[in-house]
């Protein structure tokens, strides 16, 4: 089971707005989502090395699905 631990992390109102636009833009579903792709273009690291472990190939959607719903049973 994977726990995810929200941090928050202080920006300036300005900055918060540039993440929002660049949120829009972007289509993106999370400020996370945001910010790890602009660290993976920076850095030009490859989307499989987020997580736990880069060896591992992302989860399906209907992976997602059933862990949202175990989320929403407990």
């Amino acid at each position: 089971m994977v726990i995810i631990v929200p941090t928050t992390v202080q920006v300036t109102e300005k900055t918060l707005q540039m993440l929002n636009k660049l949120k829009e833009e972007m289509r993106a579903r999370s400020h996370d989502e945001v910010i790890k792709t602009l660290i993976s273009e920076r850095k030009r690291i490859p989307r499989s090395m987020f997580g736990a472990n880069p060896k591992l190939k992302s989860f399906s959607k209907e992976d997602e699905a059933e862990f949202h719903e175990l989320l929403v049973r407990y």
